[in-house]
C-alpha cells in the first residue's frame, strides 16, 4: 500500500494529508528537515527527519539522560546505526540549558543538514486548546495555564520548548498533544459523573499515548497481507501504560482520563483508584497534596509492588522465586486483561495490538495477558510470540528508518477469532508528519517553508 493512501487514511488527518502532498507536489520542494524532541521528566529524545511528499524518514536519532542529576548519558547514531556521540565532545547534561547545548551541538555537526522545522511531543494541552499548535506567545499561555494538568510532563516540556525557541528562531515550533488522537471520543466517554461548576473546568477523561496509538493506526493501514481491522484495541505497555479501543482508525474510548496516572497499573504509576483512597492517605498526619502525589505516580504501581518497575528485572526475580515480584506481575496483566476485556464487551474486537516497551519486548507479558482472554477464544502462536521477543529486542540493533511493514508482526494463531499484532511505537514519525502538515498548510509568514 503506498504512503499517500496511508495519510488520506489517517484518523482525522486525511484531508490535510491530502492537502499536504497536493501542496508539496504543486510546490517543487524536495524535503523538510524536521528536528523532534521528546522530553521526559530527566531525559530528552530528539531525532531529525526528512519529510517530502507522503513520504518520513529518520536520518539520526539521540537521547540526553541524567538532565539535572550527575549521570550524564548521550546517545547519538544516525541511520545506519553508526554512533555519533564522540564527535560532541563532553557530555554535560546538570540542567536543561546544558542539555539544550548539546542538541545544538549535535544538530550543527558538519554534513548534517539545517533544520527547518522543530516539533514536540507536550503530554497536556489543557482545557482549552484543540489538536496539534504552532507554539505562538499565545499558545505557550495556555500552556503555563495547563501546568496543573500535567505538572510532572509540561513543565520540563516548557522548559525546553523556551530554550529551544531562542536558539532556533527563525523555524516554525510546533507543539503535538498525547490528547489529540482521542478527541474523536464520543462525550459518554470522556465525561465525570461531577458537577458542573468542576467538568467546565476542563475536568474529563482526555487520554495519552495518543501519538503512540496514531502511529499503530498507520502502520496498520500500510502493512500487507491482512485487511485493515475495523475494531483494534492498542495495549501501549511500557513505563507509562494504556489500552485503547478504536474503531476505524479512531479513538472511541482509553483507559487514562484527565491525567496520565488513571487507568491500568504502570511502572510507578497506580493506576485507577478509588477516590476514597486518596482522601485517606492526606487525612494522615504530615500528609501534603505534593506527598501524596509523589506516592501515586512515582512510588505506586510495579516499584510498590515488587521493588523495582522495569519489567526484565521483575521477571529475573520471579524466575528465582521472588514472591513480591511474581505479585506486581499478576496485578499487572490482570489490570490489563480487565481493560481489553471491558473494551471487547462494548466494542468488539477483530485485533489486539501490543507496543510500548513492555508490550514490544516481554514475550511472557504477552502470553499471560491472552492467557487471561482464553475465555474469549483468544489464542497465541507461540513459536511467533517467542521469534517475536528476540526480533523485536532492545538489544538487537536496528537502524533508524522508516515505518515499514516488516515492523507490523502477527502472533496470533490462525484460527483465533481475534488477531493479535506487535508494532513498535513511532511517536517521533507521527510528530514529523504533523509538523510537516502544520508547516505547510498554515504557515505563519504566508509563505512556504525553505
Amino acid at each position: 500500500m503506498k504512503m499517500g493512501l496511508l495519510c488520506e487514511r489517517l484518523r482525522t488527518k486525511a484531508n490535510a494529508w491530502g492537502v499536504v502532498v497536493w501542496w508539496w507536489s504543486r510546490s517543487g520542494l524536495k524535503r523538510m528537515h524536521i528536528l523532534v524532541m521528546n522530553p521526559g521528566s530527566s531525559s530528552i529524545k530528539f531525532s531529525l527527519h526528512a519529510v517530502a511528499a507522503a513520504e518520513c524518514h529518520a536520518l539520526y536519532q539521540g537521547e540526553l539522560g541524567g538532565i539535572g542529576g550527575r549521570s550524564e548519558k548521550l546517545v547519538f547514531r544516525d541511520a545506519a546505526g553508526k554512533d555519533l556521540s564522540g564527535k560532541l565532545g563532553a557530555v554535560k547534561t546538570g540542567s536543561m540549558e546544558e542539555a539544550i547545548a548539546l542538541v545544538e551541538r549535535a544538530v550543527g555537526l558538519d554534513g548534517l543538514p539545517a533544520i527547518d522545522a522543530v516539533g514536540y511531543r507536550v503530554v497536556h494541552p489543557g482545557a482549552h486548546l484543540r489538536g496539534h499548535q504552532r507554539l505562538t506567545p499565545e499558545v505557550l499561555a495556555k500552556l503555563r495555564e495547563a501546568v496543573p494538568f500535567a505538572p510532572l510532563h509540561n513543565p520540563e516540556a516548557l522548559e525546553l520548548i523556551e530554550g529551544m525557541m531562542r536558539l532556533f528562531r527563525d523555524v516554525p515550533h510546533i507543539a503535538c498533544f498525547d490528547t489529540v488522537f482521542h478527541e474523536t471520543m464520543p462525550e459518554e466517554a470522556t465525561v465525570y459523573a461531577l458537577p458542573y461548576a468542576v467538568r467546565r473546568k476542563g475536568v474529563r477523561r482526555y487520554g495519552f499515548h495518543g501519538l503512540s496509538c496514531e502511529s499503530v493506526v498507520a502502520q496498520m493501514h500500510e502493512a500487507q497481507g491482512f485487511a485493515f481491522p475495523r475494531r483494534m484495541i492498542i495495549a501501549h505497555l511500557g513505563s507509562g501504560c494504556s489500552v485503547t479501543a478504536c474503531i476505524d482508525g479512531s479513538s472511541v474510548d482509553t483507559t487514562m482520563g484527565l491525567t496520565p496516572t488513571g487507568g491500568v497499573m504502570m511502572g510507578t504509576r497506580i493506576g485507577d483508584l478509588d477516590p476514597g483512597v486518596v482522601l485517606f492517605l492526606l487525612r494522615q498526619a504530615d500528609a501534603t497534596v505534593d506527598s501524596v502525589e509523589r506516592m501515586i505516580d512515582g512510588d505506586a504501581g510495579l516499584r510498590a509492588l515488587g521493588g523495582v518497575n522495569d519489567m526484565r528485572e521483575l521477571r529475573k526475580r520471579a524466575a528465582k522465586g521472588n514472591a513480591r515480584a511474581q505479585l506486581a506481575i499478576r496485578v499487572f496483566c490482570r489490570s490489563v486483561v480487565k481493560a481489553i476485556a471491558g473494551f471487547i464487551a462494548l466494542y468488539g474486537a477483530d485485533s489486539i495490538v501490543f507496543t510500548g516497551g513492555i508490550g514490544e519486548h516481554d514475550a511472557a507479558t504477552r502470553v499471560e495477558i491472552i492467557g487471561g482472554l482464553r475465555g474469549l477464544g483468544v489464542k497465541l502462536d507461540l513459536a511467533a510470540n517467542q521469534l517475536e521477543q528476540k526480533a523485536m529486542s532492545p538489544n538487537v540493533s536496528k537502524p533508524v528508518g522508516q515505518i515499514s511493514d516488516h515492523s507490523v508482526r502477527k502472533i496470533s494463531d490462525e484460527d483465533s477469532p481475534i488477531a493479535v499484532y506487535v508494532v513498535p511505537a513511532e511517536e517521533d514519525q507521527m510528530i514529523a508528519r504533523h509538523v510537516a502538515q502544520l508547516c505547510l498548510t498554515a504557515p505563519s509568514n504566508g509563505e512556504r517553508p525553505r
